[in-house]
C-alpha cells in the first residue's frame, strides 16, 4: 500500500509539473532591458524582444511611453506598416527589423519610461517597460581665485574662490580642495554653499563658493574644485586647474643689511641698506641714525619708504655708526625694528718724510718715510712718475743722488682687505747744484752765410738760465729738469773764425762750453778733387804700360837673364 501511495505521488507530482511547463510555455512573454543610458544629442535603442508559443506571429506591436502615469502611444505595427502617431517624437522615431525603436537626437526631456506592447491573437498580450536615462558629461569646472585678497586677521570667514560646471545632466556636485586634501564643511571655519540651476535646455549649471580661513602658511596653498558625476553606473570626476589666492599678514620678523656687504664698504661707496619684512602687504619702512650723543636722527626723507631702501651716496668716514630700520603695519599698527652697524672703511692722513729735509747736492743720500691711519691693516709702495713701482715698505733709500735722481715719488697706500680702498701722496726729491751742460752741437760743420741751429743742452737746479756770446733768435725747451737753447744764426766769417759759446747759470754756479764751426767745402772743390784724382789715376796707367813695352823691347835689364848676371858678378 505503501509503494502504490509513493508511487502515486510521484505520478501526481510530475503531472503537476508537466501542466506548470505547458502553461509557461503557452505564455506570451515580452522582455526589455530595464535601464538604457543615452548621451544627450545622441540616439537611443530601445530593444523589444518577444516570445510567441507554437512559433506564432504577432498581430500588432505598440509602442508607448509614460506621461504623469498615463501612456501615449508612439506608433503602431502591423505586419510591415508602421503608424507614427503625431506626439513630440515625430521626426525623431525609427523601428528596425527587430522591432527595436530607435529615438534620435534625444534630449534630457527623453528621460522617461517606455513601453512596448505586443498583441497575439488568442495568446493575448504582453508587455514590458525600459527606463531611458539621458546623461550630458559637464564641462570643465572654471575656477576663479577671489581677487581682492585674503586676510589672516579678518573676523569673518572670507571668501577664497568660486567654481562653476555647466551643462551637465543630470545634476553634478562640487567638492573643494586644497593642496590636494578634500575640505568638509566646519563651523566657524569652512562654507562651501552651492547653487543648482536648470537651463532653458533642461541641462544643469552648479556653482559652488568656498570660504575658509586662512594661516600665514596659506600664500602658497594651491586650491581647486572637482565636478562629480554618474555615469553608467560609475562615478566619473572633472578637475578644475589649480589656483593660489593672495593673503595677507602681519610681519612676523624684519631684516635689515648693507649692500654691498658691511665688511667691503669704502670711502667714496654708493651703499644701500635694504630692508626687508615677511608681511604682506609690505609695511611702511622708516630709516633713522644714532648720532654721537644717542638721539636717533630720522632719515625717512632720503629713503623710500614703500620699498625699504636707503640710499647712502660718497659715503665717507662720518657716515659709519648704527642705522636702524623701522616698519609699521597699517592693519594692526604693529611695529617691528632692526638695527645694523654700517663700517665705512678708510685711509686718511697719508703723509711722506723726508730725512734730511735740508737741500740735497748731486752725491747725498736720503730717506723718505711713509705714514697713514685706517682702520684696517695698510700696506706700502713706492712709485716714480711715470707710476712704475720703485719698492715696497714705507720706506725709500735713495743713495749717491744726481740730477737724473731727481723726481717726483709717490708713496701708495693700499688696504688688502678693502678691494680698491688706497690712497697716494707725492713728494719731489730735487737735488740742487750748479749746471752741468750734457750736450753740444760742436763740432759743426758749416758753410759762409748758411742759417744753422746752435744746441746746448743742460741739467741743473734750480731751473738755469742759457746765454749766447752771438746774436741769433734763441728757443728753449724745458723737459724735467734739463734746459735745451737752440740758436738760429747766419754764418759769418767772424763766426767760423771764433766760434760760440754757450753759458748755462743758475744761483749755485755758472758752466760754459765753446763749440767750433769748421767751414765746410763747396760742391765745386770737391769736383776739382775728383777730376785731380782721376788724372793722377790715368797718368800711372800710362806709365804703367810704358814700363811693360820696354820691358818687352828688352830695354830694360829686369828679365832672367839680367837676374844672372847681377848674381855672377856678386859671387866675383
Amino acid at each position: 500500500m505503501a509503494g502504490g501511495r509513493r508511487a502515486a505521488g510521484l505520478a501526481l507530482g510530475w503531472g503537476c509539473c508537466v501542466l506548470l511547463c505547458c502553461a509557461a510555455a503557452s505564455k506570451l512573454e515580452v522582455s526589455m532591458p530595464a535601464v538604457v543610458e543615452v548621451e544627450s544629442g545622441g540616439t537611443a535603442r530601445i530593444e523589444c524582444n518577444f516570445y510567441i508559443p507554437g512559433n506564432g506571429s504577432y498581430t500588432y506591436i505598440n509602442w508607448y511611453y509614460i506621461d504623469r502615469n498615463n501612456q501615449v502611444r508612439l506608433c503602431n505595427i502591423t505586419g510591415s506598416k508602421i503608424v507614427e502617431e503625431n506626439t513630440d517624437y515625430k521626426g525623431r522615431l525609427s523601428v528596425g527589423e527587430d522591432k527595436a525603436l530607435s529615438i534620435s537626437r534625444v534630449t534630457v526631456q527623453d528621460a522617461r519610461t517606455f513601453v512596448c506592447q505586443v498583441g497575439a491573437g488568442s495568446h493575448g498580450v504582453g508587455e514590458n517597460r525600459t527606463e531611458l536615462r539621458v546623461y550630458k558629461v559637464p564641462e570643465a569646472p572654471e575656477i576663479v581665485a577671489y581677487p581682492g585678497g585674503v586676510s589672516v586677521q579678518s573676523s569673518d570667514i572670507p571668501q577664497i574662490a568660486q567654481c562653476v560646471s555647466r551643462n551637465s545632466f543630470p545634476s553634478p556636485n562640487i567638492t573643494w580642495h586644497k593642496n590636494g586634501e578634500q575640505l568638509q564643511p566646519e563651523e566657524k571655519m569652512v562654507k562651501i554653499p552651492a547653487t543648482l540651476t536648470r537651463e532653458s535646455s533642461g541641462l544643469y549649471t552648479v556653482s559652488s563658493t568656498l570660504f575658509a580661513h586662512v594661516t600665514r602658511e596659506d600664500r602658497n596653498s594651491l586650491y581647486h574644485c572637482t565636478v562629480h558625476y554618474w555615469l553608467q553606473g560609475q562615478r566619473r570626476a572633472v578637475e578644475s586647474r589649480r589656483v593660489n589666492v593672495t593673503v595677507f599678514y602681519p610681519a612676523q620678523h624684519v631684516k635689515l643689511q648693507v649692500m654691498p656687504s658691511s665688511a667691503l664698504v669704502k670711502e667714496g661707496d654708493d651703499v644701500k641698506l635694504v630692508c626687508e619684512a615677511d608681511g604682506n602687504p609690505a609695511p611702511v619702512f622708516s630709516f633713522y641714525k644714532r648720532d654721537l650723543d644717542g638721539s636717533w636722527q630720522d632719515l625717512s626723507s632720503l629713503a623710500d619708504t614703500n620699498s625699504g631702501v636707503l640710499n647712502l651716496h660718497n659715503v665717507n668716514k662720518s657716515s659709519s655708526g648704527l642705522y636702524r630700520c623701522q616698519t609699521l603695519d597699517l592693519d594692526d599698527m604693529g611695529q617691528l625694528e632692526k638695527d645694523v652697524e654700517l663700517v665705512v672703511n678708510y685711509i686718511e692722513g697719508v703723509h711722506v718724510k723726508m730725512e734730511p729735509s735740508s737741500s740735497l747736492q748731486e752725491g747725498d743720500s736720503v730717506r723718505l718715510s711713509c705714514t697713514a691711519h685706517s682702520p684696517v691693516a695698510l700696506d706700502y709702495q713706492w712709485r716714480d712718475e711715470k707710476g712704475r713701482k720703485v719698492t715696497e715698505g714705507n720706506q725709500l733709500f735713495l743713495s749717491n743722488l744726481t740730477f737724473e735722481t731727481s723726481s717726483n715719488f709717490s708713496c701708495k697706500v693700499i688696504a688688502p682687505s678693502v678691494p680698491g680702498l688706497e690712497q697716494s701722496k707725492q713728494v719731489a726729491v730735487a737735488v740742487q747744484g750748479k749746471p752741468r751742460i750734457v750736450a753740444i752741437s760742436s763740432p759743426l760743420y758749416v758753410r759762409q752765410d748758411e742759417v744753422v741751429n746752435l744746441t746746448c743742452k743742460a741739467i741743473a737746479f734750480p731751473r738755469p738760465s742759457v746765454h749766447w756770446n752771438v746774436n741769433g733768435t734763441a728757443h728753449e725747451y724745458v723737459e724735467n729738469q734739463h734746459i735745451a737753447s737752440n740758436l738760429t744764426v747766419r754764418v759769418n766769417h767772424d763766426l767760423l773764425r771764433a766760434g760760440a759759446m754757450c753759458r748755462v747759470s743758475n744761483a749755485l754756479g755758472v758752466s760754459e762750453k765753446h763749440i767750433q764751426l769748421l767751414e765746410q767745402k763747396t760742391s765745386e772743390s770737391k769736383g776739382v778733387i775728383i777730376v785731380a784724382i782721376i788724372v793722377c789715376i790715368l797718368v800711372v796707367a800710362v806709365l804703367g804700360s810704358v814700363i811693360y813695352f820696354l820691358h818687352k823691347k828688352g830695354k830694360i835689364p829686369c828679365g832672367r837673364a839680367g837676374k844672372q848676371d847681377i848674381a855672377r858678378n856678386t859671387s866675383i
